[in-house]
């Protein structure tokens, strides 16, 4: 493979440092953090390639590195054997060059500055305080902006006809105006974006954003899409939830995997916790035709475990593009109409209740897996949080390399169910498996990473 070294300067919120903040980067690079800030930049300089196989990707880039090299004026970044499809003519594109920064603000600076010892175990408002702080930073909030970000959530491991699908309602939504929020991966995080950008071009639309929200453990199994323009890393996976609720007006989700269905349980559970029943969360499931049977097993499973109670908080639409984004746009004009009667902002849903069990970040070990209360005999929004921490883990144990080594280390993760949930949970994770949108399909046989017993 082919490789550049090149010197890189700031690009994004990092053009201006303090000579303090820039020494306090540089002494990041030396500290526990530099072996995640390498594998995202990695993964950054990769953008394109659809691949979720970290172990395959750090072992393909062996030779690379990086270091903050510091100077009165900014930070900049030395590379060494980086991949060579991110230059052209010795020029490092702009967009990859834009990310890259962006990880060494979210990553490194972050770290430094908000996540010091004092910012372990926080409470709810502070998290809330602190996603705030984070997203201000990466100057992702814009006061007095109309409300018109839609987040879609769906699967990176997509078949051709529902990536194609992504891309129509993509462009009904930019046809429309919208803004468009994804994971930043590839599969139903870039369609949407790629259908956005032709509808743009069309309506001569000079501010539009793409952005793409990760986190340091995903980030490096799924490289960010070529589309996106604002990238933001948030610190963990319920940080990362909690930024996408926060911070979109409409919500639209296309199938997916266990990745997607934590999402889906995630937005769900808020919304059904009594403090949040009067906020406008507009929430459409939508796929081709195709897809249709991959809706009902969701909407099923959903009645199943959550209730009718849930069921009426999503709209699902069959194959009509134009109708999701009219939908989605005449809903955010109510969002929009709630904020100003709540005196609530435009650009991040303060009003939102979140309880902590939705925010501390959950550790799939094994024992933090087979301790989860998967049963009915609780509220649906404490059920519908714990089964986004199994949802949570074994996303983990596909992609993240802790989860990786977790399962490697000690076999499948072992989750206990009451008896009549155990088949429904199943019958769900098999549906992933059968049409492999557990992992990008590849050269080997998906192994669960995971087993689900009674109690």
């Amino acid at each position: 493979m082919d490789t550049v070294d090149a010197l890189i300067s700031a690009q994004g919120s990092l053009d201006i440092l303090t000579l303090e903040e820039a020494q306090l980067l540089q002494k990041s690079s030396n500290s526990e953090l530099y072996h995640l800030f390498r594998q995202c930049c990695l993964a950054v300089l990769n953008c394109g390639n659809d691949e979720d196989d970290i172990s395959r990707l750090l072992a393909r880039n062996e030779p690379f590195d990086v270091e903050i090299v510091c100077q009165p004026r900014g930070a900049l970044l030395q590379l060494y054997n980086a991949p060579s499809s991110a230059f052209v003519n010795d020029e490092m594109i702009l967009g990859i060059k834009e990310s890259l920064f962006a990880v060494l603000r979210d990553i490194v600076y972050i770290h430094n500055h908000l996540l010091e010892p004092s910012n372990k175990n926080l409470k709810s408002s502070e998290i809330t305080n602190l996603i705030f702080e984070i997203l201000r930073h990466a100057q992702a909030l814009i006061p007095r902006r109309h409300p018109k970000i839609t987040v879609c959530w769906g699967g990176h491991s997509i078949n051709p006809v529902e990536y194609k699908y992504t891309k129509k309602v993509g462009y009904e939504l930019g046809l429309r105006g919208h803004d468009i929020c994804t994971g930043c991966g590839p599969g139903a995080m870039k369609g949407p974006m790629k259908g956005a950008h032709i509808a743009h071009a069309k309506q001569r639309c000079q501010d539009f954003r793409y952005i793409g929200i990760s986190e340091p453990g995903i980030i490096a199994a799924e490289s960010p899409n070529p589309m996106v323009n604002e990238l933001i890393i948030m610190p963990d996976i319920e940080k990362r939830l909690e930024a996408f609720v926060r911070l979109g007006h409409a919500f639209v989700v296309f199938p997916g995997g266990v990745g997607t269905a934590e999402e889906i349980l995630y937005l769900l559970g808020i919304l059904l916790h009594p403090r949040n029943t009067h906020i406008k969360m507009p929430l459409i499931f939508t796929g081709p035709k195709e897809s249709a049977d991959y809706f009902a097993q969701i909407d099923n499973f959903i009645a199943e475990t959550l209730g009718n109670q849930a069921q009426q908080l999503y709209d699902i639409i069959i194959d009509d593009a134009s109708k999701v984004a009219s939908q989605a746009y005449k809903a955010t004009q109510e969002v929009a109409i709630q904020r100003q009667d709540m005196d609530d902002a435009f650009h991040f849903n303060w009003q939102l209740h979140i309880d902590e069990d939705f925010q501390q970040p959950f550790v799939p070990t094994h024992a933090n897996m087979a301790n989860l209360c998967l049963s009915k005999n609780q509220s649906p929004d404490k059920m519908a949080a714990n089964l986004r921490k199994a949802m949570s883990g074994i996303v983990a144990g596909n992609v993240k390399q802790f989860g990786i080594q977790q399962v490697r280390q000690h076999g499948p993760y072992r989750l206990t169910a009451d008896a009549d949930l155990i088949d429904k949970l199943e019958k769900l994770l098999h549906s992933f498996i059968e049409q492999q949108r557990m992992k990008l399909p590849s050269d080997k046989t998906y192994e669960p990473c995971y087993l689900v017993q009674g109690h």
